[in-house]
């Protein structure tokens, strides 16, 4: 799977803490979104994000890494240069970050929604 990353993860080193099976594609940007810091980087609408795509087919592992289970980030879908890419979002409340995102229900349901709405996406630049 491409997971954009943006963060500690950028770096071949800490991604190889992580994961056991991963190679990187071309340096991208995230069209849509800006980052943030908090008490990790996350994202917050408008803007762009500079990273790079990661790809592994242990998407599980970067959701352990993450904290999906624990509901401090989400892993959403936003469109790619070759399909789907997961790009992670973290929650600013619980990440103390200044983010606001737009709407009614969860963090993960307001994320998703605006991604759609905003046609956020990933363009890469060439291999």
């Amino acid at each position: 799977m491409n997971v954009f990353v943006y963060g500690t993860l950028t770096d071949p080193e800490n991604v190889s803490d992580v994961l056991d099976s991963f190679t990187f594609g071309p340096d991208a940007t995230l069209a849509g979104c800006h980052p943030v810091e908090g008490a990790y980087p996350t994202l917050a609408p408008g803007g762009e994000t500079v990273g790079r795509i990661l790809r592994t087919p242990n998407v599980r592992t970067l959701d352990a890494y993450e904290g999906v289970d624990r509901d401090l980030y989400v892993r959403a879908s936003v469109p790619g240069p070759n399909g789907q890419c997961a790009v992670y979002v973290g929650d600013p409340d619980r990440l103390e970050a200044d983010a606001t995102w737009p709407g009614e229900g969860s963090f993960a349901d307001r994320v998703t929604r605006y991604l759609r709405e905003q046609d956020v996406r990933v363009h890469a630049e060439e291999e």
